[in-house]
């Protein structure tokens, strides 16, 4: 069956055809490296690592760019109130998202640029906004004129009133236009900055994710993604100032959003203190647990996280896992390893996950009923490849088992994330943090061993 996905662009499910079958090209917005990675967070991480899953079963060359955002305001702060370099936070903290998202079973995206290291690239597509009159400096700021571009607004539908509203963009005076937004700012002496032709100063946001897209991936790619928080104004003003940049070449030819992820039916939130950290869940929960709560609602969709969710999606696992378990001796050799075409079907369906897990499940009440031997092997063909694409069943079935019967103690992903969160600590010299990890293993009764081939762990 042929990939359909949802077109945010279009509004529309469309079949997926890439502009050359052998180089699918995609682009997801990855974190702003300034504090650990909540729930929502993750939930984007895991929508593309499964979009990545379904393409390379469909293409042979799958080239997938995640970004590192390791400069912002938010970074500057936060390095501010600990008094250390910005490169302190963002090495800290790209450590900890890496842990995290892969105890969630996500894969390494294949490119993983940071912006730091394309400034040049950033001047250099302003440089070219400038010269084509889409472009201004002003005050030691370069700005994008949005009226140049008619046809602003595509993506998030809105007029031009709600989206200054909504982007709470501030109406300098120096701005031709008050929907005008910033390609380059100037930076004081003690914040992060690079020479430019217009001053020492640092990029805007949008024009990091424009500048790498164009570097590692080309002028037009096939996918690109975020949450539907970036829609508008991130996503739009990309399209906006990459377009213009390349003669009206279109930016990407399908963009893909998730939902947001709810607390309780409750908009996350800092102001109401029910944000939930990836790491605090980690220590209650088993990664692949938190990874098939989080794609047990289709992807668009908002997702409301709660204790019952989560408790369903480990009864799911120990069901699937208690299968696998009495196949045991079954054994498949690798080419035979092939998911079921309703469940190909439903992941080709723009990623309909609950279809998906529901297919895998009545493989599970076939396996348990059935005694002839072939249906058996095909089943836990079926529940092994379906697993595989889905990022779960990746734990031996006995081991699983253990782990659920042992209900005291931290989940071994947790503390892999702990260990790499100190590691990388220790490598940035921010050895504060990496005692405060190192106290807190010892608190859940870890010991580390530091030595020639790494950092060690084992329960006391």
């Amino acid at each position: 069956m042929a990939l359909e996905i949802y077109n945010s662009l279009t509004r529309r499910k469309e079949l997926f055809v890439p502009a050359d079958p052998a180089r699918v090209t995609m682009y997801a917005c990855g974190p702003t490296v300034y504090n650990p990675p909540h729930i929502g967070n993750a939930r984007a991480a895991v929508v593309y690592d499964l979009l990545y899953r379904v393409l390379k079963r469909h293409y042979p060359n799958v080239v997938y760019a995640r970004n590192i955002t390791d400069v912002d305001d938010k970074i500057n702060a936060a390095a501010a109130s600990e008094g250390v370099e910005i490169g302190v936070i963002t090495d800290r903290y790209t450590a900890v998202y890496h842990a995290d998202v892969e105890a969630l079973g996500t894969l390494p995206p294949p490119i993983e640029p940071r912006a730091t290291t394309h400034i040049a690239g950033m001047i250099a597509m302003i440089e070219t906004l400038i010269a084509a009159g889409h472009a201004y400096a002003a005050a030691g700021h370069v700005l994008f004129n949005v009226p140049s571009y008619a046809a602003y607004g595509a993506l998030s539908g809105r007029s031009q009133d709600e989206m200054i509203a909504g982007a709470r963009v501030e109406v300098a005076p120096y701005k031709r236009d008050p929907a005008d937004f910033v390609l380059w700012k100037p930076s004081p002496p003690e914040l992060p900055g690079w020479d430019s032709p217009w001053g020492r100063g640092r990029p805007g946001w949008h024009m990091e994710c424009s500048a790498m897209i164009e570097h590692h991936l080309g002028q037009t790619i096939d996918i690109h993604g975020g949450g539907n928080d970036l829609k508008f104004p991130h996503h739009e003003n990309e399209i906006a100032q990459s377009a213009c940049a390349h003669g009206g070449a279109a930016l990407a030819r399908y963009w893909v959003h998730n939902g947001f992820v709810q607390i309780d039916s409750t908009k996350m939130s800092k102001s109401i203190g029910n944000v939930l950290l990836v790491r605090e869940l980690l220590k209650s929960h088993n990664g692949e647990t938190l990874r098939m709560a989080l794609i047990r609602a289709k992807y668009r969709e908002p997702l409301n996280w709660s204790d019952e969710l989560v408790e369903q999606a480990k009864s799911q696992l120990d069901r699937m896992y208690g299968t696998l378990e009495r196949l045991a001796d079954i054994t498949l050799e690798a080419h035979e390893i092939k998911a079921s075409a309703a469940f190909n079907a439903a992941m080709d369906d723009d990623l309909n996950t609950p279809k998906a897990v529901s297919v895998l499940m009545e493989t599970v009440t076939l396996a348990n009923r059935s005694e002839d031997l072939a249906e058996r092997r095909r089943c836990k063909a079926e529940l092994l490849a379906g697993g595989r694409e889905l990022g779960i069943l990746q734990q031996d079935p006995v081991a699983w088992a253990k782990g659920s019967a042992d209900s005291e103690g931290t989940d071994d992903a947790a503390i892999d994330a702990l260990v790499a969160e100190r590691v990388a600590a220790r490598a940035a010299k921010d050895f504060k943090r990496a005692d405060e990890v190192r106290d807190q293993l010892l608190a859940l009764g870890i010991q580390i061993m530091d030595g020639a081939n790494g950092t060690q762990w084992r329960r006391a």
